[in-house]
């Protein structure tokens, strides 16, 4: 049996619109000034708090709690009025189907956001059975920390050399690489190549419909049947 972990924001779904607007919400609600978009960006993997905290530096860590409050109050309230649905990228339901339907694999989640974030993201794009096993924010450390990775293979019992993490920055690259997990990066994300490869990608994608070879090369699948 094999383990692939998704990241979700810049993996699965294109979600940079909604986080700038909850950062943006965050800085408005302890009168800080928004950094620019990359800057903003480069955070996103990051659990939230952690995020402001990158953001911001140490000289502001009072304010953090304050912005990751007013954040989360802003998604939930925006997702009661039916907003802040992020789009899927191409390519991305079609990759999940066909690999959910391989006995030898189990897809999983490991992703920086909240596990509300995630049941709406699964709600709303009719996900629900794809993923054997989801790790969020809730219960495990920032990435890069391993803990993500780690838990996901105690759940479900699949090794480190048969796990392979899916991410777009080098947060995931870094975390797979702790757990002694395998990576692949993409490249429609938010972390450019450079940074994808310097924190440890086995292979890099430019698009879903590469994702087949490279796990064929990686995991020695047989491409033709994936």
């Amino acid at each position: 049996m094999y383990l692939i972990l998704f990241d979700v924001d810049g993996t699965l779904v294109d979600s940079q619109n909604t986080i700038l607007h909850g950062l943006e919400v965050g800085f408005a609600a302890v009168g800080l000034t928004m950094p620019d978009r990359q800057t903003a960006l480069s955070i996103v993997g990051r659990s939230l708090e952690e995020a402001f905290l990158d953001l911001v530096g140490s000289a502001h860590t009072d304010k953090v709690p304050a912005m990751a409050a007013a954040y989360r109050q802003s998604k939930i309230a925006r997702r009661e009025q039916g907003l802040d649905l992020d789009p899927l990228y191409p390519g991305a339901r079609e990759a999940i189907d066909r690999l959910h339907r391989r006995d030898e694999l189990l897809l999983g989640i490991a992703t920086g956001k909240a596990l509300r974030g995630v049941r709406h993201m699964l709600d709303k794009h009719d996900l629900h059975g794809r993923f054997a096993t989801i790790q969020t924010a809730d219960t495990s450390p920032s990435k890069p920390h391993p803990d993500m990775v780690l838990q996901a293979m105690a759940e479900t019992g699949v090794e480190p050399g048969r796990t392979l993490v899916i991410g777009d920055t080098g947060f995931d690259m870094a975390m797979a690489k702790a757990a002694g997990a395998q990576a692949i990066g993409v490249t429609w994300g938010y972390h450019d190549h450079s940074r994808l490869v310097e924190n440890g990608a086995d292979r890099i994608i430019q698009a879903f419909s590469d994702l087949d070879v490279a796990l064929s090369e990686i995991l020695k699948f047989d491409k033709e049947t994936i």
